[in-house]
């Protein structure tokens, strides 16, 4: 049996009216059988990988001849390895203790009339994501597992690769109890402000792009929305930096996977080691092609463009890195703290009262010691995926999984207890007696 990606014939509250009753009845299904789904969605992307492979080599070819950015490029292409490791985390999330249904407080009121507190699903998520076919398939494992439904948006860049995808996946679900309307794909970019206007039936907005798209976002719609915005991180090289680990945490920050919003884009030198650290540092990043420049103080030491304002500004996605010296840890992090993004921040230093103090002052969701950013990650935090990266100050922040998905209930059970009774002259006093240890 076919199952279309969405219906044509439906309009975009219909669609989304079906993928509200659908999370209703998932929000309700037992953890075996979210997981079950997720199992029978990793078989069939497997069974499915080379028609997948296929579809996202037409979009990066038609990418390629309408121009499309190398960072870009890079986060669209979905090849076999990389198939194969988001399928793995697929599966990861099924390993996860289930976020629904967990009892956070059980608190006597009074004997006979127990509170409790109890995870829930939020209910339908509005993902709207630019290229990143794998994005598709990590989100919908999660909103699968956290019983939540999910309307998909993706870049045009990627409209093979999400179709395919979509199809798949639902074609999985129909031989599950999860409804496959639970799972839904947009195609136009017209559908991107009806679906911001769908406020009745949408719970979370989840935005994935470049940092004008995610603030068009947040200023179109009335739903709450999960931001993830630029990904300007930092690495500090500190005058008591392990010169080793220093020049390696640089390399892997900045080029292991460049288009990735948790590369670095700023290198803060220490001026007291500048002079023995840039020349090793500029010739190992050279030899990874990285394209430097750097503030007048450390034109002194390298033959570098000059970087300007804008600069310490720019989120590159590319082996591109704007180096600066700085005379005191006071003086990087109030840098890091005026350019940053609040994503992810790393200090390199063998001096742990001053890595405590880069810990605690610098203003970022994620903020490391001696360790590369770019292991800020859900799969690599042991989330099994994330739905992204959010650099708000208000919970959840940093990678978002399952915790990020799932709100909570207030449930209470008496035996005919009425208010009047704790209150007036002669009322009952409450017991407050907490169940849980």
């Amino acid at each position: 049996m076919m199952v279309a990606t969405t219906s044509q014939s439906l309009s975009l509250i219909e669609i989304a009216q079906k993928t509200r009753e659908s999370s209703r009845q998932l929000a309700i299904l037992s953890t075996e059988a979210r997981n079950q789904a997720i199992e029978a969605m990793a078989e069939a992307l497997e069974m499915a990988s080379h028609e997948i492979i296929q579809a996202n080599e037409a979009d990066c070819q038609a990418a390629e001849f309408a121009g499309i950015s190398q960072p870009l490029y890079n986060r669209l292409k979905l090849g076999e390895t990389k198939l194969k490791a988001t399928i793995k985390g697929v599966r990861d999330v099924i390993k996860l203790s289930d976020p629904v249904g967990s009892i956070q407080i059980k608190r006597e009121l009074d004997q006979g009339l127990i509170l409790k507190r109890v995870t829930c699903p939020l209910g339908v998520l509005g993902i709207i994501f630019e290229a990143r076919p794998e994005a598709l398939i990590q989100i919908t494992s999660l909103a699968i597992k956290s019983g939540n439904g999910v309307i998909l948006k993706g870049g045009k860049e990627a409209i093979k690769s999400c179709q395919i995808l979509v199809k798949v996946i639902r074609e999985a679900l129909i031989n599950t109890q999860v409804n496959p309307d639970a799972v839904q794909l947009l195609t136009t970019r017209e559908e991107i402000q009806a679906l911001l206007e769908l406020d009745k039936y949408v719970d979370l907005i989840i935005p994935r792009g470049s940092n004008e798209f995610v603030r068009y976002i947040q200023a179109n719609t009335i739903i709450p929305v999960l931001g993830h915005a630029d990904g300007i991180c930092h690495l500090y090289i500190d005058k008591e930096a392990d010169i080793e680990k220093a020049i390696s945490i640089t390399i892997d920050s900045k080029t292991q996977y460049p288009a990735a919003c948790n590369a670095i884009e700023t290198l803060l030198v220490h001026g007291d080691i500048a002079g023995k650290i840039l020349p090793q540092i500029a010739q190992a990043l050279i030899t990874h092609k990285v394209e430097l420049k750097g503030d007048k103080l450390t034109k002194n030491y390298l033959n570098i463009t000059v970087a300007t304002d804008e600069d310490w500004k720019t989120e590159y996605s590319d082996l591109i890195l704007s180096i600066k010296i700085v005379e005191s840890l006071e003086e990087a992090i109030n840098h890091i703290n005026t350019y940053g993004s609040k994503h992810t921040d790393a200090i390199v230093t063998e001096d742990n009262n001053v890595a405590e103090i880069f810990l605690n002052k610098v203003d970022a969701a994620g903020v490391f010691h001696n360790c590369s950013t770019r292991f800020a990650d859900g799969f690599r935090y042991g989330f099994g995926a994330e739905v992204g990266i959010s650099t708000q100050k208000m919970p959840p922040r940093g990678p978002v999984g399952l915790e990020g998905l799932v709100t909570y209930k207030y449930q209470m059970t008496g035996n005919g207890h009425i208010v009047d009774t704790y209150s007036g002259e002669n009322s009952k006093s409450f017991t407050h007696k907490d169940l849980l240890e």
